[in-house]
């Protein structure tokens, strides 16, 4: 098992220079879709009733990371026609180390939409049914800790390290939410939706104090105040010391149908949420809007397991420099990691549950019709995650005629990065409407060529976030003049 753990960390790391910077949704917003009430609930669509097919009626991906783009991954090297990754003896490591900021973030997530459906109730009332399977990953990583892996000891001995900002969890679950919306004035539309949550497996990092101090002789005393709390099917080996001998997945659990069934059932594993958003009409031609969404908790109870550090030990495995001269595989500083880590860890027999939140957001907007079609947007995006807050402003460009067809272009400002253009397209032919949406479209390219590949990587790639599918939809409210969506024509 300790090698299957080794490899998800490996995986982890290769995720981390994949870099993304979050968009969920900016592009969406403004289009005539009836997925837009996953942004804000008070948005209806110019259709009258909608049904969302089981996971084609909506995908979702969305990769986060604040500091590698792409092209810092697969570069050319210094002999001709030669690739190199960032793992090389070549490789420039002070110049991705340049990079690496305080608190480095990775945040992918994924979202599967298994059914939804919406249907108008009267002039003023919308109704919207959804469920979806959804996956989320936050990761905080510490400057200090990249420097020194990929440094070595030299600049740190006779310090400490204060790696009290690391952080982490991940967690799967099913989401069954219910909603609508509703003309309260001529001028104001307000939506909620709640939300009832239940996870199935999850993992989380309660970091109190974790530091590192590199002593004279170049190994590492580590002093931890930390836990690891689990849900999920793995059972843990204890020795004499209560220290970890080994972790291994039940695969028993999933030998049965019943065992299948009662693992994804996310039984004992609850939680709430609550999407708030509201819609408000200045004058003909200028509406704004705002939300809320995501705000939730899910408490862990069922297979729970505890890992607890809380003391002072020693470790050696920490030095990624070995890999870049060539004198160990990263395979073998991966073992010499894990075997350092196993001993600092002790079993908790009390299987305490725990509690996770879900990351939250928080939209502002306004849109100008320019004609009956066309119309300008500006939209402000701010996403919390524990104490970390990201923030976009996002500029586009939207045409919606009726529920036939919808587009957008949007230019972001995010996260110190400037060139981030993206598209969104949905049309109608018959009762079917297809759409696909995403952010991040890379605009200048690298060519990486050798002997045996030509290879084309983005040149400034950090942000990905992606949505596609196919809705059923019926009817058409666009001839009624009393009841108008955001930004749509009558």
């Amino acid at each position: 098992m300790i090698g299957k753990i080794k490899y998800l960390l490996l995986i982890i790391l290769v995720l981390d220079f994949a870099e993304a910077t979050g968009q969920n949704g900016q592009v969406m917003y403004f289009m005539n879709l009836p997925e837009s009430h996953l942004i804000n609930p008070a948005l209806r669509p110019s259709n009258s009733v909608y049904i969302g097919l089981p996971v084609i009626s909506g995908i979702n991906l969305n990769i986060n990371n604040n500091f590698v783009n792409f092209s810092d991954v697969i570069i050319k090297g210094q002999a001709k026609d030669s690739i190199i990754t960032f793992l090389h003896p070549d490789y420039n490591v002070d110049k991705f180390l340049a990079k690496i900021k305080d608190k480095n973030f990775l945040e992918p997530e994924t979202m599967i939409q298994l059914l939804g459906v919406g249907f108008s109730v009267g002039k003023d009332t919308y109704i919207f049914l959804d469920i979806n399977e959804r996956v989320d990953c936050n990761v905080v990583l510490p400057g200090d800790l990249f420097r020194l892996a990929l440094k070595g000891n030299e600049g740190f001995t006779g310090s400490k390290i204060d790696l009290s900002s690391l952080r982490g969890d991940i967690k799967y679950y099913h989401e069954f939410g219910a909603g609508f919306s509703r003309n309260f004035t001529d001028r104001l539309r307000i939506g909620i939706k709640g939300k009832l949550l239940l996870g199935v497996a999850a993992a989380s990092i309660d970091n109190r104090a974790l530091g590192i101090t590199v002593n004279d002789d170049y190994s590492h005393t580590i002093d931890a105040n930390l836990a690891v709390n689990l849900s999920g099917p793995v059972n843990v080996t204890m020795d004499s010391k209560n220290n970890i001998d080994s972790i291994e997945f039940d695969n028993n659990r999933f030998k049965t149908s019943s065992g299948i069934r009662d693992f994804f059932s996310g039984k004992k594993n609850t939680g709430l949420g609550l999407d708030l958003g509201a819609t408000y009409t200045l004058s003909d031609r200028i509406e704004v809007s705002a939300s809320v969404t995501d705000l939730g908790f899910i408490k862990w109870g069922k297979d729970i397991t505890n890992l607890k550090a809380n003391n002072q030990f020693e470790f050696s495995g920490l030095n990624m420099k070995d890999v870049l001269n060539g004198t160990k595989t990263i395979d073998e500083v991966g073992n010499d990691m894990l075997d350092s880590l196993k001993n600092a860890f002790v079993v908790s027999n009390t299987k305490v549950p725990f509690t996770t939140y879900l990351p939250f957001n928080f939209s502002m907007g306004g849109s100008y019709n320019v004609t009956k079609q066309f119309s300008v947007g500006l939209l402000s995006s701010t996403r919390i995650i524990r104490k970390q807050v990201r923030e976009a402003l996002t500029l586009s460009a939207n045409i919606n005629i009726g529920s036939a067809f919808s587009a957008s272009i949007a230019y972001t400002a995010e996260n110190h990065q400037y060139d981030n253009l993206g598209a969104g397209l949905g049309f109608r032919a018959g009762v079917t409407q297809f759409y696909l949406v995403t952010d991040r479209i890379p605009i200048m390219w690298n060519r990486i060529r050798n002997d045996n590949s030509n290879i084309i990587v983005p040149a400034k790639w950090n942000t990905f976030n992606l949505r596609m599918g196919m809705n059923l939809v019926f009817g058409n409210r666009t001839n009624e003049k009393k009841d108008k969506p955001m930004i749509l024509v009558e």
